[in-house]
């Protein structure tokens, strides 16, 4: 099953409001209002494009060690997912569709790294859980997410819907901005380039991983 069949399938039991998830109806359409109007805002156009130069990054794993993304990209082109959190149902299919993709991703010779910002307590939550053997690096603030381009402030609609329903971002991340990044998944060459980007502000549309690996087969190439 792809990784989008997979999505689609928990919608729909989402919304049906089956055990275990229950959801009130009232959810659907202010979640749904929440999406369209990130759509329409023309927000994903403003994220970094195939082309642009990636920001450097220093951001630390969930055992406090620093990863560079310079350091990263010596070695090889650098594969980048930016994830919402452990509370996502859909980061976290995701993370896991990755993960099965990893082998295939290191015979590109490429690095794969997640990134989000939530606490790292919460990245050693989602790595055991999802069983990932990339790490998740945490974005306080969600400032590498900025510098991509993919950050976005919850209106004050979600905010309180999040709330009811006791997805506190601000215990998570330990931040109080209320903000997220949009889903993002990068391929960025050895010297320094986006070759492949995917944006989607509908966090339950996400490409297949294997979309990345002609990126990162050429990124190393052209470095060469």
């Amino acid at each position: 099953m792809s990784l989008q069949d997979r999505l689609d399938a928990f919608k729909a039991d989402f919304r049906s409001g089956k055990p275990p998830f229950n959801a009130p109806a009232f959810v659907h359409p202010i979640m749904e209002r929440g999406t369209a109007e990130l759509i329409a805002s023309g927000a994903a156009d403003r994220a970094l494009k195939v082309g642009d130069t990636a920001p450097a990054f220093t951001l630390n794993d969930p055992d406090g060690h620093p990863v560079s993304s310079a350091e990263l990209l010596a070695r090889g082109p650098l594969a980048i997912s930016f994830y919402r959190g452990v509370w996502c149902p859909y980061c976290n299919m995701e993370l896991q569709a990755l993960e099965a993709a990893r082998a295939a991703i290191e015979a590109a010779g490429a690095t794969l790294v997640a990134i989000s910002p939530q606490k790292p307590a919460n990245s050693r939550r989602s790595q055991r859980e999802n069983q990932l053997g990339f790490p998740i690096l945490s974005d306080p603030g969600n400032e590498v997410a900025a510098a991509f381009g993919l950050r976005f402030a919850l209106p004050d609609y979600l905010v309180e819907l999040y709330q009811k329903l006791g997805n506190n971002l601000p215990l998570v991340n330990g931040d109080e901005s209320w903000t997220l990044p949009m889903p993002g998944r990068f391929a960025i060459g050895q010297d320094g380039r986006v070759l492949y980007r995917e944006v989607n502000p509908d966090y339950t549309r996400r490409p297949e991983p294997e979309e990345l690996l002609p990126a990162l087969r050429s990124g190393r190439r052209l470095a060469a």
